[in-house]
C-alpha cells in the first residue's frame, strides 16, 4: 500500500489546508495524476500520485488541517485499473471497531444513505468523541454539510459538563444567539484568507506606519498613451496601460530615495540596489501580491507583459511561490474598483508601498488667473517611519508625480 504524504512545500511553508479531492476512494489513478489540492499560506499545490494504482482511503477531509509529512491517503499499487474496486461500498453489516477507523471516509458515505441516523463525522471527531464517551448526535457542527469536526467535539466538551463515568450530565440546551427570524451564514475563512488576517494585523502592530498623499495631473499621461496606444499594441501586442509609467516612476524614485527600497533586520538596514517591484492583484479568494523582477531592466512593454502573465496566473491559481517572494517595493492600484482615497498597509518587510487611485476630472488652478478641468488622481504613499523620514517619503511622494506629470523623461530617469 503506498502512503500519498504531504510533501515539502516551500520555504517557511509547513501546512496548508486541504481544499479539494481530485480523486475519490475507489477510483483508479495514474502514475503522475493529480489527486489533491492543498491550499497553502500563499498559493495552491496539487499533490500527484507517485505511483499508479487503485485509491483505497482518504485520511483528510477538505478543510483539514495537514502538515508536511502527514500521510493523507492511501494507493493499493498493486490493483489493476480494470480490477473491482477492494472496498466494500454494500452495507450488510459494519466493519469491525478496529478497522473502523481506517476506513471512517467509506463507512461514512455508505452508511448516509442507508442510516441517515448516523452523523457524518472526520475520523479525528470520531476518535474523540469514543474516547470522551459522546454521541455524536448530539454534537451540532456549523460546517454546511453537516460534517461534525473535532472542533466541534472541543467546543461541545467546553459547553457540556461531563459526570465522572464519562457520560453527558443532561442539560438545558443554550439560547441560539441569533433570532431565527434573522437568518445568518457561517463561512470558513480560507488559508489565504486567515493568512491575509494575520499579516495585515502583524503590518500594524510591528511597523511604525505612516501615510503622506499628493495628486498627479494626468494630462500629459493620458495625451501620451492616446497617441501611443495603437502603435504599441501593434508592436509588443501588450496593451499600453498606467502600470508600467508608474513602475517607471517608482523606480526612479527608489533611486533618489534608496530607503525606501529597503529592510529592517534587527538593528542593521539592508539598503537593496535591485527593484523587484510588488503589483498588487485581486483574486477571488483575496489580495496576492506576485513580484515583477528586476524591473529596471525591463521596458514598458516587458513590464506591461510581465504583469499581464503574473495577474493571469494569478486568477488561474497557478501562481507558484517563488512568484510572491523578495519583492523590495509594492504598488496596489486601488482606482480599478473606483477608490478615490485610501491609506494602504504596508507589505512586510517592506516599508513603502504606493497606492493608486481613480482618476476624476476637478477644477485646478493653473495659475493665479486661470482654472482648468484636469484628470486628477490621489496617489499615497505608506511608509515605516522608523526607517523613512517624513522628508524622504514626502520627497519620494513628489519624485513620483513629477515623473508623472512629464511622463517622457521616464525614458531618462525610469
Amino acid at each position: 500500500m503506498l502512503e500519498i504524504k504531504v510533501p515539502e512545500l516551500a520555504e517557511s511553508v509547513t501546512e496548508g489546508t486541504v481544499a479539494e479531492w481530485l480523486k475519490k476512494p475507489g477510483e483508479y489513478v495514474e502514475k503522475g495524476e493529480n489527486l489533491v489540492e492543498l491550499e497553502t499560506d500563499k498559493v495552491n499545490v496539487e499533490i500527484a500520485a507517485d505511483e499508479a494504482g487503485r485509491l483505497m482511503e482518504v485520511l483528510a477531509e477538505p478543510g483539514d488541517t495537514v502538515k508536511v509529512g502527514d500521510t493523507i491517503a492511501k494507493i493499493d499499487v498493486k490493483v489493476g485499473e480494470e480490477a473491482t474496486p477492494d472496498i466494500d461500498m454494500s452495507n450488510k453489516e459494519e466493519p469491525p471497531s478496529h478497522t473502523r477507523e481506517t476506513t471512517e471516509e467509506t463507512v461514512d458515505t455508505v452508511e448516509t444513505s442507508s442510516k441517515p441516523s448516523r452523523p457524518i463525522a472526520s475520523p479525528a471527531a470520531r476518535k474523540m468523541a469514543r474516547e470522551k464517551g459522546i454521541d455524536l448526535n448530539d454534537i451540532s457542527t456549523r460546517d454546511p454539510l453537516g460534517r461534525v469536526r473535532k472542533e466541534d467535539i472541543i467546543e461541545y466538551t467546553t459547553d457540556h459538563k461531563q459526570t465522572t463515568n464519562g457520560k453527558e450530565k443532561p442539560v438545558t440546551k443554550p439560547i441560539p444567539s441569533h433570532d431565527p427570524r434573522k437568518p445568518v451564514e457561517r463561512i470558513r475563512l480560507s488559508r489565504r484568507r486567515q493568512t491575509i488576517a494575520k499579516r495585515l494585523v502583524e503590518a500594524q502592530q510591528t511597523a511604525a506606519m505612516l501615510t503622506t498623499f499628493n495628486e498627479v495631473d494626468m494630462t500629459n499621461l493620458l495625451e501620451l498613451r492616446k497617441r501611443r496606444k495603437d502603435k504599441f499594441f501593434e508592436d509588443h501586442g501588450v496593451k499600453l496601460g498606467f502600470m508600467s509609467f508608474f513602475t517607471k516612476a517608482v523606480i526612479g524614485a527608489l533611486k533618489k530615495y534608496p530607503y525606501v527600497n529597503s529592510e529592517l533586520q534587527g538593528e542593521e538596514l539592508v539598503l537593496k540596489k535591485y527593484y523587484d517591484i510588488g503589483v498588487a492583484v485581486s483574486t477571488e479568494e483575496g489580495l496576492v501580491v506576485p513580484v515583477v523582477r528586476d524591473a529596471q531592466r525591463l521596458d514598458f512593454a516587458g513590464i506591461e507583459k510581465e504583469i499581464g502573465r503574473l495577474a493571469e496566473k494569478a486568477h488561474e491559481k497557478k501562481l507558484a511561490i517563488e512568484d510572491l517572494q523578495g519583492g523590495t517595493f509594492t504598488i496596489t492600484n486601488g482606482g480599478v474598483f473606483g477608490s478615490l482615497f485610501s491609506t494602504p498597509i504596508l507589505n512586510t518587510p517592506q516599508v513603502g508601498i504606493l497606492g493608486m487611485h481613480t482618476i476624476q476630472h476637478r477644477p485646478v488652478a493653473i495659475n493665479n488667473e486661470k482654472i482648468e478641468i484636469r484628470p486628477m488622481m490621489y496617489i499615497a504613499l505608506s511608509y515605516d517611519h522608523r526607517v523613512i523620514d517624513g522628508k524622504d517619503a514626502v520627497g519620494f511622494l513628489v519624485k513620483v508625480k513629477q515623473l508623472i506629470e512629464d511622463p517622457e523623461s521616464l525614458l531618462l530617469e525610469g
